[in-house]
């Protein structure tokens, strides 16, 4: 198994607050080192997982914020 497979089986993921307490549409979000970020279904923990460099993040957020995705 490689670093980052280990590194995303030992992260704490967090649940998005803006997901639904019905189990659909819910997004997690770990910490990883060097400042990336990786995201994944909670509806599949053992599915694959986007993994963002800390650039990346702040882009994605912004976009986000901007509303650019709704």
């Amino acid at each position: 198994m490689d670093g980052l497979t280990e590194e995303l089986r030992a992260a704490t993921w967090a649940k998005s607050s803006l997901s639904g307490s019905n189990g659909g549409n819910c997004v997690e979000v770990a910490k990883l080192s060097g400042g990336r970020r990786g995201v994944r279904d909670s509806k599949n923990l053992a599915g694959p997982a986007l993994v963002l460099t800390p650039g990346a993040w702040a882009d994605f957020l912004a976009t986000l914020k901007n509303g650019e995705l709704d």
